[in-house]
């Protein structure tokens, strides 16, 4: 393999194609927003993408096999919309800059072949390692539109600051390029390495902007569980700051990807 390459899997009929990129990054947020869609919505994959910019391992399985690093194209059809929803989950970033303008272009390339018309990437709002209870979600888009759209929707616009790293951002910016409605969904994460909070505010705001009805009993589980845990760290350490949300400042908020 000596580029990057996206097969297919089976072809499927499209229809007003939306895309949504969910893939690791701060706080597992896009990971945990992609999946969770896939299950919940019980999509079907329809191509895989491989590339020698990922790292150089591979993914063993519960079954005892063996498989090559991908991202992986899902596909479901909205009975309310007709619009397609594609989700796009992985594995991995590329590892190298090279990489990442490399296969986020060809990501966005792929999906305007396919006539795609809309895309939402997801990623974690890193803010200083405190844990937010009531975590909201901050945006940016290529469109005007977009952005009032998303702001009736209770998105935070024109608050985020900073760079967005990886694919979160890279794709948004060449889907401008591309001529493609684009914007970055970043959910408020701190210090958790597996953010289900931050992931289920994204969710309950792509409920809204898709038409869809997400399960999040799951997330609410995890969500339990991980404040428990943290009760239980407090206890031990005598005291870890949390918040409900501070207004956001240039000093506040760091790193988004």
């Amino acid at each position: 393999m000596d580029k990057t390459t996206i097969y297919y899997n089976k072809r499927e009929k499209m229809s007003d194609p939306v895309l949504i990129v969910g893939l690791p990054g701060i706080g597992t947020v896009g990971s945990l927003v992609g999946e969770h869609l896939k299950g919940s919505l019980k999509a079907k994959r329809f191509a895989t993408l491989y590339s020698p910019h990922f790292l150089h391992q591979a993914i063993m399985l519960k079954n005892g096999g063996i498989r090559l690093a991908s991202n992986r194209f899902y596909c479901y059809k909205n009975p309310k919309t007709k619009r397609t929803i594609i989700i796009l989950v992985g594995d991995m970033q590329a590892g190298s800059p090279e990489g990442q303008y490399d296969i986020n272009e060809r990501i966005v390339r792929f999906f305007k072949s396919i006539g795609g018309k809309e895309i939402y990437t997801i990623g974690g709002y890193n803010i200083n390692n405190q844990y937010v209870q009531s975590p909201r979600v901050f945006a940016v888009a290529t469109a005007q539109k977009t952005r009032d759209m998303l702001g009736g929707s209770g998105v935070v616009i024109g608050k985020a600051t900073g760079a967005i790293w990886g694919s979160a951002g890279l794709i948004v910016a060449f889907a401008k390029k591309y001529g493609i409605p684009a914007a970055c969904l970043m959910g408020e994460t701190g210090m958790l390495e597996i953010d289900a909070n931050a992931a289920k505010a994204v969710l309950e705001k792509l409920e809204k902007i898709l038409d869809i009805e997400v399960d999040l009993s799951s997330m609410d589980k995890i969500k339990a569980e991980t404040e428990k845990l943290l009760r239980d760290l407090e206890k031990a350490s005598g005291g870890m700051p949390q918040q409900e949300g501070p207004p956001a400042t240039k000093q506040t908020f760091s790193y988004i990807r």
